[in-house]
């Protein structure tokens, strides 16, 4: 069995929890095994709080992000793979090919997403509206941009 630190002496052995869509992610405590009509089963407590931990935990650690662990943040976002390319700049077809781990994730998406994570989770962005407005800037850039000279240096005066 493998053994693994934690700060307070597990009172049972480790659960592995695949319930989440991860491969490797081991409870130790917060869950209750009980027997039912339909055989045994398990109840997690506080289960919302426990994806948190685990999302947090993902968007700040320092190993590349696999396909599970995208599609993990991503749901905990409540987004669609289209929702999540609009705000990453990148085809709903990328994203399914980062979840399936066909292709690995870039750098700069990377970042991205583990930002736009932390903040849905701290501050509640909401991803969807983060991409409405990326669209709307998009819809109205326009060839041409005009910045003028102020007294607090330069800014953007109109799109023609």
């Amino acid at each position: 069995m493998n053994t693994f630190k934690h700060r307070h002496k597990p009172e049972k052995p480790p659960y592995h929890y695949t319930m989440c869509g991860l491969d490797d992610i081991y409870l130790a405590g917060g869950y209750d095994e009980k027997e039912t009509d339909y055989g045994s089963g398990v109840i997690i407590h506080h289960m919302d709080d426990l994806h948190r931990a685990i999302g947090l935990y993902l968007a700040t650690s320092k190993k590349d992000l696999n396909g599970k662990e995208i599609r993990f943040l991503r749901h905990q976002m409540d987004v669609t793979q289209a929702e999540l390319g609009d705000v990453l700049r990148v085809s709903d077809q990328t994203i399914a090919r980062w979840e399936k781990g066909e292709t690995a994730i870039g750098g700069p998406e990377d970042l991205l997403l583990r930002a736009i994570y932390v903040g849905h989770l701290v501050k509640n962005v909401d991803v969807r509206r983060l991409g409405d407005d990326l669209r709307k800037v998009d819809a109205e850039r326009a060839e041409k941009l005009f910045f003028a000279p102020t007294d607090n240096g330069w800014e953007f005066a109109k799109a023609a």
